[in-house]
Formats: C-alpha cells, sequence, structure tokens
C-alpha cells in the first residue's frame, strides 16, 4: 500500500481490494466502488484489517515526507506611495488655499463631493484604506472651516465698535 500522498476513502479501500487481490492471486479487472458495493464488501470479512497491519500503516504513513503545499505568487503590494495626509497638502488639492475660503457653501459642497469620488475608502485598494479615511476626514474637517470662515471674517456678519 502506497503512502505519504492523500487520499480519499475510495481510493483507500480501491488499494486495499486490489492487495487483497493481489495476495489471493485473483485476477480481474478492479471493481467499480460505489457505497453499497463497499458497505458489501467491509461487512463480508473478506478485508481484515488487522491491530498490526493498522499500526504499521499508521507509522509508515507518520514517517512518509509531507509533500509541500502549492506555492501560489503572493499578491505583490503595488509599491504607489499612499497620498499625502499633510493638512496643507490636501487643502491645495481641494483649492481651499488663499481666498478660496470665501467660496459660497454649494462649491464647498461640491468640492466635498469630488475629493470623496476620487478619496473615498471604499473606492481605493484595501492597503490604502487607512490613508484614504484620515484624507477624508482632514478633507471634511478643512472644509467644514472653509464654510464657517465667511461668518467669521471682519466686514461680514455683526457689526464691530
Amino acid at each position: 500500500m502506497a503512502t505519504g500522498a492523500r487520499r480519499d476513502f475510495a481510493a483507500l479501500l480501491d488499494e486495499l481490494l486490489r492487495d487483497e487481490a493481489e495476495a489471493a492471486e485473483v485476477v480481474g479487472p478492479p471493481r467499480s466502488l460505489d457505497y453499497l458495493s463497499v458497505a458489501d464488501e467491509l461487512h463480508s470479512g473478506r478485508i481484515n484489517f488487522t491491530d498490526k497491519r493498522a499500526e504499521a500503516e499508521y507509522r509508515a504513513h507518520q514517517a512518509a515526507p509531507r509533500p509541500e503545499p502549492p506555492r501560489t505568487q503572493k499578491q505583490a503590494k503595488p509599491t504607489v506611495k499612499p497620498p499625502s495626509t499633510d493638512p496643507d497638502e490636501i487643502a491645495a488639492e481641494l483649492g481651499l488655499t488663499g481666498d478660496a475660503g470665501t467660496a459660497e457653501p454649494k462649491k464647498l459642497d461640491r468640492l466635498r463631493r469630488d475629493f470623496a469620488f476620487r478619496n473615498h475608502p471604499d473606492r481605493v485598494p484595501a492597503h490604502l484604506r487607512a490613508h484614504a479615511m484620515i484624507r477624508m476626514q482632514v478633507a471634511n474637517m478643512l472644509i467644514d472651516e472653509a464654510k464657517r470662515r465667511p461668518l467669521t471674517k471682519p466686514g461680514r456678519g455683526k457689526a464691530t465698535a
């Protein structure tokens, strides 16, 4: 009986029947096995598994060299540098530098949606999701500040004395 290779139960039974047939010098084609014929064969008493034989098969199986699992090529992460999470760089990307703080709220909402379309964590590769989440948080913070800014600029809102 061959050892070392992983076999299913039907293959093991086929091999046992072949071994028994060879030992009994029975000539003929190997039988096809279905569940009923296997059960009949097991209950017939023609297959004998002694304790010594089972122990020998077990030891031979344990001593056999293990085949190496098939090597799969690991998906290499692209060497793309993650986008910056620096607030100044994100503000420049959004166009919120200089007088952009005076932009109307609808324009700022459009900036937020466009930025989210390009940078949302659900739209980037898995290895960049943490950076994308930080970028979205920073962008949202910058846009919220820009929306509040026109209300606090001098000359707007309440008059000062």
